[in-house]
């Protein structure tokens, strides 16, 4: 049996296989099931692109999910590119790996969840997550798809991990259909077995839709 992600005090980042796999919906459950928990969650995200100043993020849609009020961005680009390509589109300055660290530093919680963008080597700055880990000295958790690719995708990103000395957390699955087909379902043992690397949790699809009292009340059951 494998410890829930949430369970762990300190820092945690989170990363994915890709874009679009339910990084932020991952984020806001282990938010939810910490804070369910007992314990005190920051939740950080460093670089948010294709959001205008003003609109609503992807922590704010953290807080609406998981209740969370202690939350940090860095910095806004309009641009829905990496960051680090939007920042040079629209003029910005690039984020700094120093300063990154120095602001997650700074949050007083006991968990700290970093949500990266984009896949492990998306480029947030001057650095990319893997960097921020190292600096860190935090593990960082895997969201996968559940379909398709997902075997190629996954190891890929966990031997990144490993060849850099990170420790990974587990694997999530972002976004676990109403009716897995075959590859779902075999994805679903595949997964640990040619990463090593435990899955730890599945979010069923569509959470991201439900309301706070619903979301935070099945979180803590998506982890193991």
């Amino acid at each position: 049996m494998h410890r829930a992600p949430y369970a762990h005090s300190g820092i945690l980042l989170v990363t994915g296989t890709s874009t679009e796999v339910g990084k932020t919906v991952v984020t806001a459950a282990l938010a939810a099931a910490a804070l369910a928990a007992g314990r005190t969650v920051a939740v950080c995200k460093p670089a948010q692109t294709g959001i205008a100043p003003g609109e609503p993020g992807d922590l704010a849609e953290i807080t609406r999910l998981s209740g969370v009020t202690r939350t940090l961005e860095l910095a806004r680009y309009p641009d829905p590119l990496a960051p680090d390509t939007a920042a040079r589109r629209c003029g910005a300055p690039l984020l700094t790996l120093g300063e990154t660290v120095g602001a997650i530093e700074e949050l007083d919680a006991d968990l700290i969840l970093v949500e990266g963008a984009g896949g492990l080597l998306v480029r947030l700055g001057d650095f990319t997550l893997p960097d921020l880990a190292l600096r860190l000295a935090a593990p960082v958790l895997v969201v996968a798809a559940a379909g398709l690719g997902t075997l190629n995708h996954t190891e890929l990103t966990t031997r990144a991990l490993h060849a850099l000395d990170i420790p990974c957390a587990g694997l999530v699955i972002g976004s676990w259909p109403d009716t897995p087909d075959l590859a779902a379902e075999c994805n679903r043992d595949d997964l640990p077995r040619v990463t090593r690397v435990g899955l730890v949790g599945a979010v069923p699809a569509g959470a991201g839709a439900w309301d706070r009292d619903r979301f935070t009340a099945a979180a803590p059951h998506w982890f193991r």
